[in-house]
């Protein structure tokens, strides 16, 4: 605006830009008996002409905050799936060369915040006051104008990808695999070894595509929320300090290492996390690829039912990775049998070093890793 290359006054031409494929409405996206299973996403989003026409038609500016569209995903490691005999091309899902067809919606936040505050157990009042405060006063309207309950936050959004019939996603009867996956620049674009989030999320794919495959359909919602919607400079800070502390990068000492410097563990959301589950109509997940407890009891406490929670294999856990997962499973992430950690395996697990050479932490960590692969496979001897 500042640069006068785009007119304040333009009207998006929004003709042929309709979604590719059909979403509700369902009953989650109506309130009942108070209750809003859907608060932080506009269900019509992706419909603003039919939903909002005499609207338009009397000159008003509706823009739409959700797309569908379609696309091809190339990911290397679905073609190594391929070569391993773990995927089979079909011709339908996955072509012979590796790509998968897929459905994907991207969706902006809309926040209804007499829902909002609901769902965070403080007033809206109390809710106004701290987003204006924290926004550094740019949004006066939340103060002056109370009749106005929807908010459009300075927060990222998500990126819903569906492999299969997105028609098939609110029948309870046909199996449906989930990840929600919040977004790792450093790991799920570079490959930073330090955490599990890009095998993690390749993996979910690849059940994703078998699901779909077998007649089901497989989702991986990507949500903006970067290390644990701290961002990235405070992940990197923490870093820094898991690597220069005494005693070198411990399981032990990974999440107090977030809370020195962040004040927190996490900011995430996970109260309106469920809301794009929702919004596809999802009532029951047959495979939810996470092991996070905040993530699986924020989605059955929004009413839906999780039948299998799939934690990620062993062997794809990367060679830095062993301090994050052991410090998430005993902080009580779902370890299903794979991972056991006590208090004598969170002091053996440690992270390497800035030296890349082959130093004693170096071997510790990798005598650490071994451990902690191990270990579901010694608790089920244990207990036979």
């Amino acid at each position: 605006m500042a640069q006068k290359t785009l007119d304040p006054e333009y009207m998006p031409q929004l003709k042929m830009t309709q979604p590719v494929a059909q979403f509700g409405p369902f009953p989650s996206w109506y309130s009942k008996e108070g209750e809003h299973k859907i608060v932080s996403i506009d269900p019509m989003g992706h419909i603003p002409v039919e939903a909002f026409g005499k609207y338009l038609d009397k000159g008003f500016d509706i823009r739409p905050t959700i797309a569908v569209t379609k696309a091809h995903i190339d990911l290397p490691e679905c073609k190594e799936a391929i070569r391993e005999g773990r995927l089979a091309p079909d011709g339908a899902i996955m072509t012979q060369d590796g790509q998968s067809h897929i459905t994907k919606v991207a969706m902006e936040p809309v926040w209804y915040l007499p829902g909002i505050a609901q769902r965070f157990e403080v007033t809206e009042q109390n809710l106004r006051e701290s987003l204006f405060r924290e926004t550094n006063m740019m949004y006066p309207e939340l103060i002056t104008r109370p009749d106005l309950k929807v908010f459009l936050p300075p927060v990222g959004g998500c990126t819903v990808y569906i492999w299969g019939d997105p028609k098939k996603i609110p029948d309870p009867d046909i199996e449906l695999t989930v990840r929600v996956h919040d977004e790792c620049n450093g790991s799920d674009v570079f490959g930073s070894d330090i955490c599990t989030c890009r095998p993690y999320l390749t993996h979910a794919i690849e059940e994703s595509i078998r699901t779909a495959q077998n007649g089901g359909t497989g989702v991986v919602i990507y949500y903006r929320k970067e290390g644990r919607a701290l961002g990235e400079v405070t992940k990197y800070l923490v870093y820094n300090m898991r690597k220069r502390q005494e005693g070198g990068d411990r399981a032990e000492e990974y999440f107090n290492c977030t809370q020195h410097v962040a004040g927190v563990t996490d900011s995430r959301f996970q109260a309106i996390m469920p809301d794009p589950l929702h919004w596809l109509g999802i009532t029951k997940i047959h495979k939810l690829i996470s092991m996070s407890n905040m993530k699986y009891d924020a989605i059955t406490a929004s009413g839906i039912e999780v039948v299998e929670r799939v934690p990620i294999p062993p062997e794809l856990v990367p060679k830095d990775a062993a301090v994050e997962i052991t410090a998430k499973v005993f902080e009580g992430y779902e370890g299903g049998g794979v991972y056991k950690v006590d208090e004598a395996m969170m002091s053996k697990v440690q992270g390497r070093d800035y030296d890349y050479r082959k130093t004693d932490i170096e071997n510790a960590a990798a005598a650490g890793r071994e451990a902690l692969q191990g270990s579901g496979v010694a608790a089920k001897k244990q207990k036979v």
